[in-house]
């Protein structure tokens, strides 16, 4: 059996009643008004579907806690696309500017061909492990090694 429905006219009521004020927290909350406007939607959606189970009383200071939590949800994800949308930090010369993968990874003499191969598919062209094995001839399992072990010198060589 399917819960009732909330009456059309109820939840028309408190929407024209909080809207302003929630819209306005989601402002505050995040600054930009199309996010505030999708955690104001996302807000009342929620209340839409939960309408039978609250009551007035903390109707108010509910609507607020949603929104303040689709705004930490909004922010935490920003932070972590932000962290991988910026560009690696090229690798310095001492006496220079900074020079390609290519040319940093051809000067690490430590690495073997295979090795170079194997980052730069990886991490220049963004291929995934398995288009690294298709493309080198060598088995998936070769190539996580070959690119633990590639790491592994190349970290050593950034050390100071």
């Amino acid at each position: 059996m399917l819960p009732p429905v909330p009456e059309k006219q109820d939840f028309e009521s408190l929407y024209q009643q909080h809207l302003p004020e929630v819209f306005r927290y989601a402002c505050r909350c995040v600054g930009r008004r199309e996010v505030a406007e999708e955690l104001t939607a996302e807000a009342f959606l929620e209340l839409y579907r939960r309408l039978d189970t609250l009551s007035d009383g903390n109707l108010r200071g509910w609507l607020m806690t949603v929104v303040r939590n689709r705004a930490t949800d909004y922010w935490r994800r920003a932070t972590l696309e932000s962290r991988y949308d910026a560009p690696p930090p090229s690798p310095v010369q001492a006496n220079g500017p900074p020079q390609t993968l290519e040319n940093w990874l051809a000067d690490c003499k430590a690495l073997k061909p295979i090795h170079r191969a194997c980052v730069l598919l990886r991490y220049a062209w963004g291929m995934e492990r398995g288009e690294i094995a298709r493309r080198t001839g060598l088995s998936e399992n070769q190539v996580k090694g070959s690119l633990q072990y590639a790491l592994t010198l190349l970290r050593k060589e950034l050390e100071p």
